[in-house]
């Protein structure tokens, strides 16, 4: 196994947990208490749209967050808008703790494999890693909205194999996502590991399950 390819959102700034996972329970702190289906709705509606409605390059993670919280309450709850700098600052907070983490494992696997980042994202992916002091870790970073393909489409794996220089088959792919992460992985002709915060993972075809990433080096060995 010469190279391994992580999701970012859910994987490397959570132990398995989505970012509309971790947002639901934000929000509902600082007082919108929406039903699920509403809020899913909102979420997404801003999340989809974030590249066509803001200029995104060049911002850190708080910053890019701060956006997608602004234009969800815009549309769902706008006498909360108020709130939309704290909700995005304790959130950026949260990842950024879970990536100082997780960093020495990264380190330490990077000295033994290739490291990449394979991730359906805003197409900031890059300069926002760079903002946070992270970039250095990972030999390439494909983000879907600048290559223009989505997990879990096999071309998004296949480039970030070829540039680290590994075929498919020494390729693992780690992310929290059984429908992008594993499924698209396995259509690639690469192993895969899940990431899965429950007490009981999914059998969906990965090779291993670990609850963190700082599991991952225990379970390759």
């Amino acid at each position: 196994m010469s190279s391994l390819l992580f999701d970012y959102g859910g994987t490397l700034d959570a132990d398995g947990i989505s970012w509309i996972e971790r947002f639901r329970p934000l929000y509902k702190e600082f007082g919108l208490d929406i039903q699920k289906d509403r809020f899913d709705r909102a979420f997404y509606d801003a999340d989809d749209g974030l590249p066509l409605r803001h200029t995104l390059s060049g911002l850190d993670l708080e910053s890019t967050v701060r956006l997608q919280t602004r234009d969800l309450l815009a549309g769902l709850a706008p006498e909360f808008l108020g709130r939309a700098d704290e909700i995005a600052a304790r959130f950026a907070a949260q990842s950024r703790r879970h990536c100082a983490r997780l960093r020495p494992t990264l380190e330490r696997l990077a000295r033994k494999r290739g490291l990449g980042i394979v991730s359906n994202f805003y197409g900031n992916l890059d300069g926002l890693l760079r903002a946070e002091g992270l970039r250095d870790l990972f030999g390439v970073v494909v983000d879907s909205g600048a290559l223009g393909a989505q997990k879990p489409d096999p071309a998004i794996f296949l480039h970030a194999a070829r540039a680290l220089d590994s075929r498919p088959q020494d390729c693992v792919m780690v992310g929290d996502s059984v429908a992008r992460d594993i499924r698209g992985a396995a259509a690639a002709g690469m192993k895969s590991v899940l990431v899965c915060a429950q007490d009981k993972a999914p059998e969906a075809g990965q090779n291993w399950t670990v609850r963190s990433v700082t599991e991952l080096e225990a379970a390759l060995s």
